[in-house]
């Protein structure tokens, strides 16, 4: 899909849906891909039809390595996005999570999931663990793995499973009634949850861009199996901002675009709740008493599948007494870890080729360890987690970190950010909220996702009338927050709808202080980098399945905890919150009235003042967890 751009340093960005569908196809930094010449030398590939226990049969495809002389792991993926190239003589440019597996010797499978591509079946989205039926993802992980060692050679006996992203979920659910062979898997960014914290919503507000850009390709009928399914969209402008904003209300992207044609969009616009339909989509409570090895791995800067890698671990620690579980969370964007070096995003560098780093001493020594029985040069750790701001690796034995304390952030009066609580009463800052003029995520928008808006200079926020900012004095020491941030804000609005969008910005030295450029060539004297931003749909401040209106211009507390951190604020920092009511087209536009905002019409789209409250008997503020 051609849907690059350049951002405003002409560095290239990548759309979100061109990065999940092209997870895997790039070769990694650091180590070139093979080439389908050279996977042909050393493999020999087949493709099978394997039936499921209800007779359905999945499109696999395997490598055998050539040399007989041992017996190899047999290391599976599982996607809806293609196992191209079809045909046993056309062979795919690289095997494996990486180069380094290629070489070091696998039997690899890849498979189309049911109903996508050359399989046979049904394709359900986010398909529910069994749902009544006699099949869901994990009875088909189950029954390809057994299919496998029976009908497949030169094979040791055991199985590793990872994938990426919509692969991370399938991975997931081979956890779950694991066969007794899956002895390692690496879910990796997997989705969780599409409507509390994965890809679609956050806190029950639709991530537009995201979602719609995504599904007008993926969400189109396949009649049966095929090898070709390819479906683009062309916005007809290079303007992300200009296009969903003349989209209008929601209900317009089916009527003028997609005409009826997107069956999966229709069902996520008749759930504006989070009902029975969404509740039944989410992985965690079917991922307990999981036998394999785990290695969730997740980015810090990840914007659609940042809240299932961390759920996914947490799910799995909680469930799975005495499991091996592992996290790696590192500073990338969607997959970036599997590509590429790490070695910065957009204009923030980070100092070290982190991406290479987790490929040759994190993720091949996990499977060589599991599935090989190679032993660890050293043991790898509970948590392996990148620290940004000091840009180091960090080994912990618990995510988040066991010493952690609690330390609370207050806002004050004149734009002042404190750790103390306040002890005036009454106090609050206000600003004006318009759904027609609403607050942009980056200062420049194409229509795709830019994936790196993660760790985006906020200046061009701090500008706006229609966003707040807070911010401590100048810090003579490091403060570093590890783990999840809670905000709470008290609240009123004008509207008896509103969203609540909070920012924590790490604001960089000014000029004077930083006058020669970092090593993607910026100089980042007063940058405002964004640490961790979320927000939060007011209507279920209480609760996700039974919204409620504000009652316009009486104080209520808006409360939510935003995904987890780790970063250090150096000294000669600071540390700066940002509040805002939109935050387009990265989130869909509130009306600001109470009404189901998939079925919203122009006319109720208004204006709202918004007040946020600070005196000492509403103390808005933001929560973290600190390192001593």
């Amino acid at each position: 899909m051609a849907c690059s751009t350049a951002n405003r340093s002409g560095r290239r960005a990548i759309c979100a849906t061109a990065v999940i569908l092209a997870i895997g196809a790039a070769a990694p930094g650091g180590l070139a891909a093979q080439g389908p010449a050279e996977v042909k030398a050393r493999y020999t590939k087949f493709e099978y039809k394997i039936p499921m226990r209800d007779g359905v049969k999945l499109f696999t495809a395997v490598y055998t390595p050539k040399n007989e002389e041992e017996r190899y792991p047999i290391l599976l993926t599982r996607t809806p996005y293609s196992v191209k190239p079809y045909g046993p003589d056309k062979y795919r440019d690289d095997l494996g999570p990486s180069p380094l597996f290629g070489k070091a010797g696998y039997l690899f499978v890849y498979q189309d999931v049911r109903g996508r591509w050359m399989s046979e079946g049904e394709f359900v989205n986010m398909r529910p663990e069994k749902d009544g039926q006699k099949v869901d993802e994990s009875t088909d992980t189950y029954d390809t793995i057994d299919w496998l060692l029976k009908n497949v050679e030169g094979h040791n006996g055991k199985v590793g499973m990872y994938g990426i992203s919509y692969p991370g979920f399938y991975t997931a659910a081979g956890l779950i009634d694991a066969h007794p062979a899956l002895k390692a898997a690496s879910p990796q960014a997997p989705v969780t949850d599409w409507f509390i914290g994965d890809d679609w919503h956050h806190n029950g507000a639709l991530q537009l861009a995201h979602c719609f850009n995504f599904l007008a390709t993926f969400d189109r009928a396949r009649p049966g199996p095929t090898k070709k399914f390819e479906a683009t969209f062309d916005h007809e402008t290079p303007d992300g901002y200009a296009f969903f904003l003349r989209m209008g209300p929601l209900a317009n992207a089916d009527k003028t675009y997609f005409k009826g044609e997107h069956s999966f969009w229709r069902e996520v616009m008749s759930h504006g709740t989070y009902d029975d339909w969404w509740k039944a989509r989410n992985i965690r409570p079917h991922l307990k008493d999981v036998k394999p090895a785990v290695m969730t791995v997740g980015g810090w800067f990840d914007a659609e599948n940042l809240f299932g890698a961390l759920e996914c671990y947490k799910a799995v620690e909680k469930n799975s007494a005495g499991a091996s579980n592992m996290l790696v969370m590192g500073p990338w964007i969607h997959g970036g870890w599997s590509r590429g070096d790490g070695a910065s995003l957009g204009d923030v560098a980070f100092n070290a080729k982190t991406a290479e780093f987790f490929r040759e001493k994190i993720e091949l020594p996990f499977f060589e360890h599991h599935l090989k029985g190679k032993k660890l040069e050293r043991g790898l750790p509970e948590a392996y987690v990148f620290e940004t701001g000091t840009n180091r690796w960090r080994e912990l034995d618990a995510w988040p970190p066991k010493n952690a304390k609690a330390k609370t952030a207050y806002f004050r009066e004149a734009g002042g950010l404190a750790f103390e609580p306040p002890s005036e009463e009454g106090g609050w800052d206000e600003y004006v909220s318009d759904p027609e003029r609403p607050a942009p995520f980056l200062e420049r928008i194409d229509t795709k996702m830019a994936v790196e808006y993660m760790a985006s200079d906020q200046r061009h926020a701090s500008r706006r009338t229609d966003v707040i900012t807070y911010q401590t004095p100048i810090l003579e020491s490091d403060l570093t927050a590890a783990g999840p941030i809670k905000a709470t804000l008290h609240v009123s609005t004008t509207g008896t709808d509103s969203d609540w969008v909070v920012k924590l910005v790490d604001v960089y030295p000014d000029d004077a202080a930083d006058p020669e450029p970092n090593p993607t060539g910026v100089r980042m004297g007063g940058y405002q980098q964004l640490v961790r931003g979320d927000v939060m749909r007011g209507k279920f401040r209480k609760s996700f399945e039974r919204p409620e209106a504000f009652v316009a211009g009486e104080p209520a507390e808006v409360s939510f905890t935003m995904q987890d951190a780790f970063h250090t604020f150096r000294p000669g920092h600071r540390m700066m919150i940002q509040v805002q009511s939109s935050w387009f087209p990265l989130i869909d536009r509130n009306p600001q009235t109470f009404v189901d905002i998939y079925k919203a019409k122009a006319g109720d789209f208004q204006k709202a003042t918004q007040r946020v409250y600070r005196s000492r008997g509403k103390a808005s503020r933001v929560e973290m967890m600190v390192m001593p």
